[in-house]
């Protein structure tokens, strides 16, 4: 923030024409913001669509307005005298800490219980050709341990992250762990839920559930269709 709206904009205001760069800078951090929330969105609106065709998909403008009004008021506080603290304190605790868990979670489960052989043949299904032995390495190895090592400094210096001139309450912060917790839980909650409803012993359970799924004939010439 200090980079895009102090230091930037001194150096514009030296320059020839100020005023029509500065129009300019401004126009593009407006269309950069909403570029940058078009794919998130849309990619929640989709699966949400998807998830319910025909609560949601036969209804999808209605949908995503409501869910956009909703978001903006979400929102509005943010723009408040102390939006910024707030901002701060969901940038750290919304994707900051979630989201390396999150990707560790996908790296993992693609290379270690997928396997790294058969996503390089589901790539080669997609581009011709298998991907080289650097790309698997980083698969089944160095992305997995270096999101994990990062997940972990990043929980041990959560508080040298809020360190600074304004001190945030006990509450702020519960309530920061609890957006946290928010999607963490997602994901062994629904490990939890598998674990209960497939039948079988616990040892069963959990063959069953970390092996893939093998595909049908259809969904096989499906994608091969494609």
């Amino acid at each position: 923030p200090g980079l895009v709206f102090i230091v930037y904009p001194e150096a514009i205001a030296t320059m020839p024409g100020s005023v029509f760069w500065s129009i300019i800078f401004f126009f593009m951090l407006i269309t950069l913001g909403l570029d940058s929330t078009f794919g998130g969105l849309e990619a929640m609106i989709t699966a949400l669509c998807d998830e319910y065709p025909r609560l949601l998909g036969r209804h999808r403008e209605i949908f995503v307005a409501v869910l956009l009004m909703g978001i903006y008021i979400c929102a509005l506080p943010t723009t408040t005298y102390g939006g910024v603290y707030l901002v701060n304190l969901l940038n750290i605790y919304g994707p900051g800490i979630s989201i390396l868990f999150v990707v560790f979670v996908e790296a993992a489960g693609v290379c270690w219980f997928y396997g790294v052989d058969r996503f390089s043949r589901d790539i080669e299904k997609m581009i011709g050709h298998r991907p080289g032995i650097f790309w698997r390495l980083c698969w089944n190895y160095i992305s997995p341990v270096f999101l994990l090592v990062i997940f972990i400094f990043s929980i041990l210096g959560y508080e040298e992250m809020l360190q600074g001139e304004y001190v945030y309450p006990e509450w702020s912060i519960m309530v920061g762990w609890i957006l946290t917790a928010s999607s963490l839980l997602c994901i062994p909650t629904y490990i939890v839920y598998k674990l209960i409803i497939t039948p079988g012993n616990i040892i069963q359970r959990v063959t069953k559930i970390i092996k893939p799924e093998e595909l049908n004939d259809e969904s096989r010439s499906n994608m091969n269709s494609s």
